[in-house]
């Protein structure tokens, strides 16, 4: 055995002796072959460098070695010759980029673009290289709508073999989405499957909106809106086969068509509904209230997913972290019903070894996580962690969020990937628009719903317009004390002129105290407390004369004419100001409510919803009731609750009607009078076709039909609307028309009802409290008590109107005509028929909106 060892000792220094003697021939064969290649024009490359290309070559071709020193991108010129023996490589070495350039590029900013461009500053210039980076940028300006984008370069060189390279970009005019075609589709038109997608086609409008540029992304997103627009509307089996971009281009427009090819399938509706658990002990009576399907319901995915959540987290509670629910659905073709099954059933007993969060490059790692209803060493549910990824990419603070998993440390273990990527989440806008009540208005906002990467959301805004001006700020964060509590505040100041439709103006500031506490996904509690002052000022200047009947202005206001003057009144039959009742005269109760009133008030928000879309909805009901009681102090003392409801429904396609009721009541704590600033004033908001303040308890003793509201404690009104396309209009230019009805009530003036204007502690003669005459010797035309008109008539209007969403914002133009109105009172001078006191206020058409750019 020893002997045979040795021999194999022997053999294996034989054949180390026998390889290193190869290797040193093959390195002194290599030496010579290096001392034979002669390098000429090289000046910043080495020579060995370029000798490498040549010896490394496997056949020695020297056409092979040109080609390897082309491509290498150092060169734009390579000869390889053989002379007496040697070979001869001549190269023209390619320039240093000195720094690179972009001209006329606006609508794609420098740092896009040089992302995408592999030319490099400090970088060797290579005419390949650039060509390439000419045609990405096309690219680029193809997927931002610019089609027809040109791009060339050249080259500026400088000193010591350095160049400059500049593209030159003519971004030519603006080439989007020229069609959006669907195939297959029955059920549903282009005209609403188009209306579903955020991507729309070009139009008169394109040169303010970007909707219409080409992204492939966003498509995809768009498709999966159509894909469950259709599973929530009971088509089971639909499918989107193929969905093809072509870029064309024509004699009259250049641009992308994209076509759609789906299959839609039949609709089904729920036949059976069963929660099936196979766990001992699992009460599944508590399971059957977390389903959302019923029996005779058009078949809807998302209920299906939200009854696999509420069932998960209920048999989770029940003490089964490992309880796994399957949907089964079985279909039946014949009947087009879909037969609903939830299988609760243990599952594999996997943990979660860790959660690895990536790709977030701003937003912080604990507000991805606490979106999670689970953790390291938590059991693995995969219905947990879909729902946990719907949240994510709800948030909107991410492009895309993924998630994956792979195995752990052992079989039980399982490793969660959560890719992100970040999206900008900021928000400059300048906003203007005009409406009936305040004139021309103007806004300019900054927001941030990812504030510093925390997941809170920070606006400031200014207003400033025709009749009003303000700054308000906000601030909320979503996860109070690391709970899903929304908290924040409020502080705000505005100003008002209300002098067109009553003679006042107020201005209110403070601040305000918010905490959400979600209930379910559908309800949800808001606690408040809100801290204001508002002040009430009625204008008395000569171009504003609306309380010279109680302070006279010098040079407007007529004076005494002497006369005889009894207990300091005169009794000579000569009014004091004769005409200052006739000039914009404020109500007495204005008057008596001049000056500042501090609010301090804690209430609630309950909200219900089930809409399918926030924004615009077909479906779906909403309500919500707010509870307000002030007197924590401060000056107002009074409970207060409004509430309004709304029920959308889909009549037909397109045509979504609506049903909106609302109502509101406010009452003293203290036995007092209310204040006038925390009544209802209402006109348009509760019955379009009245004026701002146009309805509700009037002042009768003053015949200025403006001045006289004086709010009331009680309203009611119900609203029944009809919205519908106009027909032969492009449906993304986000126009719509619209029929409706309203009726609604104001009644109940809980105000004060005798005033002391003029300092002299009494009303007409009389102590205060003690009545009232009318007579007109203390002020001499207008009496310091207040004679109300309150009635509980049904105000009712009917009307049509046209409602824009348009890329400037949200545009509405109603026309309504009053049905039904209080008429007032009849007024009579000497006998004579003198009009009317008391009247509602018309406003036949009504106009708001507003812009964004």
């Amino acid at each position: 055995m020893m002997s045979m060892t040795g021999k194999h000792r022997r053999e294996s220094v034989k054949r180390t002796i026998v390889l290193v003697a190869a290797a040193t021939g093959v390195l002194v064969s290599t030496a010579a072959q290096a001392q034979q290649i002669v390098v000429q024009g090289n000046r910043r490359v080495d020579s060995d460098t370029i000798r490498s290309y040549v010896t490394g070559t496997a056949s020695g071709s020297a056409e092979e070695a040109r080609r390897n020193l082309l491509a290498s991108g150092m060169f734009s010129d390579v000869k390889v010759a053989q002379s007496g023996g040697r070979t001869v490589v001549t190269v023209r070495e390619n320039n240093i980029i000195n720094r690179v350039v972009f001209e006329g590029n606006k609508k794609v900013e420098k740092a896009t673009l040089e992302a995408q461009i592999e030319t490099k500053a400090r970088g060797a210039f290579n005419p390949a290289v650039i060509n390439a980076d000419v045609a990405r940028i096309k690219e680029i300006y193809r997927r931002a709508g610019r089609g027809t984008a040109k791009v060339t370069y050249r080259t500026v060189d400088l000193p010591n073999g350095t160049v400059d390279v500049i593209y030159q970009v003519d971004e030519g005019d603006k080439t989007g989405i020229v069609s959006i075609n669907f195939v297959g589709n029955n059920a549903y038109s282009e005209r609403t499957l188009r209306g579903l997608m955020s991507s729309s086609e070009m139009n008169f409008l394109s040169f303010v909106k970007t909707s219409d540029v080409y992204d492939p992304d966003r498509i995809a997103n768009d498709l999966d809106l159509v894909r469950r627009y259709y599973l929530r509307n009971g088509y089971a089996d639909f499918q989107i086969v193929n969905a093809d971009a072509r870029y064309v281009e024509g004699e009259d427009k250049n641009g992308w068509v994209i076509t759609v090819t789906v299959n839609e399938g039949e609709q089904y509706r729920v036949g059976a509904v069963v929660v099936d658990s196979r766990l001992a002990g699992v009460d599944t009576g508590r399971l059957d209230g977390e389903v959302r399907a019923a029996v005779g319901d058009v078949y809807n995915a998302e209920d299906v997913e939200k009854s696999l959540s509420g069932i998960t987290t209920d048999v989770n509670r029940q003490g089964f972290p490992f309880a796994q629910v399957r949907p089964t659905g079985q279909r039946d073709r014949a009947t087009h019903q879909v037969s609903l099954g939830f299988v609760v059933e243990d599952g594999p007993r996997v943990y979660i070894e860790r959660v690895n969060i990536r790709g977030n490059t701003r937003t912080r790692d604990y507000v991805i996580r606490r979106e999670l209803d689970f953790g390291e060493g938590d059991a693995y549910n995969r219905v947990l962690t879909d729902r946990a990824e719907r949240r994510l990419n709800g948030l909107g603070f991410f492009k895309k969020v993924r998630f994956s998993n792979e195995p752990g440390s052992s079989p039980d273990r399982v490793v969660l990937n959560i890719d992100v990527e970040d999206q900008p989440t900021g928000s400059f806008s300048v906003a203007g628009g005009y409406s009936t009540q305040d004139g021309i208005i103007g806004e300019v906002s900054v927001s941030e719903s990812n504030f510093l990467g925390r997941g809170q959301y920070v606006r400031v805004a200014g207003t400033g317009g025709q009749y009003s001006r303000g700054v308000d700020f906000s601030f909320t964060e979503p996860y109070f004390l690391g709970y899903r509590l929304a908290a924040g505040f409020d502080a705000f100041y505005k100003y008002s002129d209300l002098t067109r439709y009553s003679r006042y103006e107020t201005t209110v500031y403070g601040g305000q105290l918010r905490l959400g506490l979600p209930i379910t996904e559908e309800f949800g509690i808001t606690l408040r407390y809100s801290l204001y002052n508002t002040e009430l000022k009625v204008p008395n200047t000569i171009k504003r004369p609306y309380n010279d009947c109680s302070v006279p202005i010098p040079g407007l206001t007529q004076t005494w004419d002497p006369g005889t003057v009894i207990n300091g009144q005169n009794v000579s039959g000569l009014a004091r100001y004769p005409d200052c009742a006739y000039n914009g005269e404020a109500s007495i109760a204005l008057k008596g409510s001049q000056g500042n009133t501090l609010t301090s008030l804690a209430g609630l928000t309950l909200a219900y919803s089930t809409l399918d879309v926030i924004g615009a909805p077909r479906n779906g009901f909403y309500a919500e009731l707010k509870p307000d009681v002030a007197g924590l102090g401060g000056d107002s003392k009074f409970f207060r609750v409004t509430g309004e409801a709304r029920y959308y429904k889909e009549l037909w396609e397109d045509v979504v009607g609506f049903v909106r009721l609302q109502g509101g009541h406010i009452e003293s704590l203290d036995g007092n009078p209310l204040r006038l600033t925390d009544q209802f004033f209402l006109g348009p908001s509760l019955v379009r076709g009245f004026a701002p303040n146009g309805i509700g308890p009037r002042d009768i003793g003053t015949t200025d039909a403006r001045s006289n509201a004086v709010g009331g404690s009680t309203y009611v009104g119900a609203s029944v609307e009809v919205q519908f396309p106009l027909w032969g209009v492009p449906k993304d230019l986000g126009l719509k028309g619209a029929v409706f009805a309203d009726a609604g009530t104001l009644f109940g003036y809980g105000g004060r009802r005798t005033f002391d204007v003029n300092g002299d502690r009494l009303i007409n003669g009389f102590a205060p409290g003690s009545g009232c005459n009318f007579n007109t010797f203390t002020i001499g035309v207008e009496p310091e008590c207040l004679n109300v008109r309150d009635k509980t008539t049904i105000r009712s209007s009917v009307g049509a109107s046209i409602l824009w969403n348009s890329p400037l914002g949200p545009i509405r133009f109603d026309y309504a005509y009053a049905l039904s109105k209080d008429e007032g009172e009849k007024i009579f001078v000497n006998g004579a028929y003198a009009g009317r006191v008391g009247k509602d206020q018309i406003q036949a058409f009504r106009f708001s909106g507003g812009s964004r750019f």
